[in-house]
Order: structure tokens, then sequence, then C-alpha cells
């Protein structure tokens, strides 16, 4: 993930103490900024949910599903 660009926008968010303290020690950890941790779990959070919804529309409408072993088998990862 790349910095932002000029024209990002700030957002502030309000963190339990427990959760601000350990994204506080994992960036320090790493020599990465808190912010690089928290767009990147926001970025994360906005694919999951997305794909999440997508699907959900796509079984609302009815449309076909591919059970687990028939997709393993067409992607060539079956036993």
């Amino acid at each position: 993930m790349t910095a932002p660009a000029r024209n990002a926008r700030m957002l502030a968010v309000r963190l339990p103490k427990a959760e601000a303290a350990r994204l506080k020690t994992l960036a320090k950890r790493t020599g990465r900024s808190v912010s690089h941790y928290a767009r990147q779990a926001i970025a994360e959070f906005l694919d999951e949910r997305e794909d999440y919804l997508i699907a959900l529309a796509r079984l609302e409408k009815g449309e076909p599903t591919v059970g687990l072993k028939d997709l393993e088998r067409r992607l060539g990862l079956a036993d």
C-alpha cells in the first residue's frame, strides 16, 4: 500500500485504549505509522464487505451457486 495522495481526507477514529495500545505497539515494532495500519485495515474491511454484499445480492436474485468441492475441482485444487 502506498502513502495517501495529497488529496486524501483526514479521519478521526476513537479506539478503546487496549486497541490503541496494540496498534501503537505494532507500528513501533514494524517501523510503520499508526495511520498506515489504519488505512490498511479500512481498505481490507471495505474489500471484504463489498465482496460479501455482492455475494448476498447474487444469492437473493437466485443466481446459481458453486459448492466448495466443485470449486476446488474447477481450480485444480481437489485431492
